[in-house]
């Protein structure tokens, strides 16, 4: 059966469908009690706009409010007539709440009546189709042949302004770069989003690039199509009660009251022109701010338009204080159609923004735009947080929310970032594209400096050394979707920057009183003879030995961190890809430090899917500690978490991530290092000072 609310007007406030066939006979009497109450209530009302409303209370969310919600931002609002035409309900808007599919009226109605949906809009009326379900590419039948939305199965909590010019967009405050923030997490922000449109614009997206729109705007004739995925009218349970937040209400009170005005433009031809945005070949993937130091940036897109048509573009990047610049560079078809903008001629310890475009004009197409701060000029005061982890989820998750909520102002990604776990280079640009497409990410790796090294994962296989043989081509989906300062060496043994066939992708940065060391010990560890003793096997190779040591040397950076994918210990298992199959290379490393006397150096690396914080004494002349941390996915593996005597803390614990705060605004300057799961929690911490790390008291 069928429940009703009715005012004492005569309108429907809201509704609920349990049933099928009687439902929508229910629904027809429900018709007959209002319809004689319409024409008097359309004339005493003529200044205001109308709506005709079709929702249900469904039975997923147990929440409705688009009557309400309408009715709040001062619509006339009365229920939609099954009965009759589009055109005969005597409205300015149509609009179908979330899931009504589910119900049998929808489907029929909008089947029975499509050529009638589309004569309204034609004639300046707006049709609004919320949330659907189960529509997984279920195109909007409806539309007008010159349009078209289908609609995905996939479902989102992110969602990004992407026209935010448009009165719809504008309307809604955005946090950190997003919309609708602080919904109740019990109801899915965005539910089946669109995948495929044509000659429609993009108005909010669920990722980076708008191929995920979750609003879509269609003109014809003189009215518009409406379609869209969020279920922001999803904020009252049946009596009436607030189902989300304060704050999501008002989101959605804001939304609606914008809505009745866009009507009423659209009826009276004074809304803006809708210009479609092209539907990419490819989806766009990126931005990405790859390294940044005190007076440079790297900056890396995906565009996903036609290379031939859209050959280059244009990286305008800005500061506060008026200063700008423009950099053009190429799509490089070599590297799956991406492109690298260097940025020169910044002051450290500076905020940027930066939008990235085609330099041929795309009406309604830009990627997001973005935004970085450079590094403190070395040797300034300054604290700086760096967030690190390994074993990374490539499906929406708010472990990279919570990166950016901890106040992560750069990030350093330690492998199995993706898994890979093949050497086909298809698929593994494939899968480069689908991490760093998801939504939470997408907003990090857009406002954070971040930097890559690879594990056995995305390097090849479970456990694979060296003599992978695919590693050939998962080094060239590595370099074409980073942007590293470099990528290992060229043949000849120099620096590689630039994304060229090459060995290894070992880099190194500094970030302020932090210079981290990112070693790659699945290239090198091949039958090749090892630099540290000659009757074994070489892990990092003698030209990334020659590297570290100067690297080192040269290093005036308080904290120094050599970080590795790969564990610094045994594994505790049959595997053999740990730090304790070459302790000999391992050994040379420490006691060059101890030798060189090199102060501020630690341990970090990944990879077990468990967490810990290990001590082994005075090894480098001061306490030598490494810090674990692993995974930013769900899945731990508690036998890894095997005992050593240099175990201070450990915690088995998914969604994890390492929080480093390095303050030298102190004396002695202080490194914090504290790991923290998705939800805010706090595993353990240690905090160590300079002094205590071999500088000087």
């Amino acid at each position: 059966m069928r429940g009703t609310t009715m005012s004492p007007d005569g309108i429907h406030r809201r509704s609920f469908l349990v049933g099928g066939a009687a439902a929508l006979t229910t629904a027809v009497a429900i018709t007959a009690v209002t319809a004689a109450t319409t024409a008097t209530a359309h004339a005493a009302t003529a200044a205001a706009p109308r709506a005709a409303v079709l929702e249900y209370l469904d039975q997923w969310t147990k929440a409705t409010g688009l009557a309400e919600l309408l009715r709040r931002a001062g619509f006339t609002v009365v229920p939609l007539d099954p009965t009759l035409p589009a055109t005969a309900q005597g409205v300015d808007l149509i609009a179908f709440g979330s899931f009504t599919n589910n119900g049998p009226v929808y489907p029929g109605y909008v089947t029975a009546q499509a050529a009638s949906l589309r004569d309204f809009a034609a004639a300046g009326g707006t049709v609004l189709d919320l949330a659907q379900s189960d529509q997984l590419g279920a195109a909007v039948t409806y539309l007008p042949s010159e349009l078209a939305a289908v609609r995905t199965d996939a479902d989102y909590d992110t969602v990004l302004p992407v026209a935010t010019d448009h009165p719809l967009v504008a309307a809604l405050p955005v946090v950190g770069g997003r919309v609708l923030t602080g919904r109740s997490t019990s109801i899915r922000v965005s539910w089946e989003t669109v995948g495929s449109w044509r000659s429609m614009r993009v108005l909010l997206a669920c990722t980076t690039g708008g191929t995920t729109p979750a609003l879509l705007e269609g003109a014809h004739g003189t009215g518009r199509f409406l379609v869209t995925s969020l279920t922001v009218d999803k904020c009252f349970n049946s009596a009436g009660t607030a189902v989300q937040p304060a704050a999501a209400v008002q989101d959605s009170s804001s939304f609606f009251t914008a809505l009745a005005g866009y009507v009423a433009a659209v009826r009276a031809g004074t809304a803006p022109a809708v210009v479609p945005t092209p539907m990419p070949a490819q989806p766009p993937v990126g931005p990405l701010v790859g390294h940044v130091d005190t007076g440079s940036a790297r900056i890396w897109a995906r565009p996903g338009l036609d290379p031939v048509a859209y050959p280059t573009w244009r990286c305008t990047v800005r500061r506060a204080d008026g200063w700008s610049t423009a950099v053009d560079v190429p799509v490089s078809t070599a590297n799956d159609n991406t492109l690298l903008v260097d940025v020169a001629g910044l002051q450290p310890a500076t905020r940027y923004e930066f939008t990235i475009a085609p330099v041929a004009a795309a009406p309604g197409f830009a990627l997001p735009a973005g935004s970085f701060t450079t590094s403190p000029a070395a040797g300034a005061a300054a604290v700086v947080t760096m967030g690190l982890g390994s074993c990374a989820p490539s499906d929406p998750n708010s472990v990279w929310t919570r990166i950016v909520d901890e106040g992560c102002d750069s990030f350093v990604m330690l492998g199995d970032n993706p898994y890979i776990d093949s050497g086909d280079l298809a698929v593994a640009r494939t899968k480069h594209r689908t991490f760093l497409a998801q939504p939470e990410l997408a907003h990090l790796i857009a406002t954070t400096p971040t930097w890559f090294t690879w594990d056995d994962h995305d390097f090849g296989t479970n456990g694979v050394n060296g003599s992978f043989s695919g590693k050939a081509n998962t080094r060239t989906a590595f370099v074409d979707y980073r942007a590293n300062a470099s990528f290992g060496h060229a043949a000849d043994g120099t620096r590689l920057t630039t994304r060229t066939a090459g060995q290894g992708v070992y880099t190194s940065f500094r970030r302020g009183p932090v210079e981290v060391f990112l070693l790659d010990p699945r290239w090198f560890s091949t039958t090749a003879p090892s630099f540290a003793d000659p009757t074994k096997t070489t892990c990092i190779g003698q030209v990334q030995w020659d590297w570290l040591r100067a690297a080192l040397r040269a290093s005036t950076a308080p904290f120094k961190a050599i970080a590795s994918g790969m564990i610094w210990d045994d594994k505790g298992n049959a595997e053999t890809d740990d730090w304790a199959t070459y302790q000999y290379e391992k050994d040379a490393i420490l006691d060059f430090l101890a030798a060189e006397k090199i102060p501020g150096c630690f341990l970090v690396s990944g990879d077990i899917h468990s967490s810990q914080a290990l001590n082994y004494g005075p090894r480098i002349g001061y306490d030598l500690w490494q810090f674990v941390v692993s995974p930013l996915h769900g899945s731990t593996i508690s036998g890894l978490n095997a005992g050593n005597p240099a175990l201070v803390a450990s915690a088995v614990q998914p969604y994890t991530f390492l929080k480093l705060v390095a303050d030298t605004t102190v004396s002695p300057a202080t490194l914090t290092a504290t790991w923290i799961d998705r939800d805010g929690k706090r595993l353990f911490e240690v905090r160590r000072t300079a002094t205590e790390l071999g500088h000087p008291a």
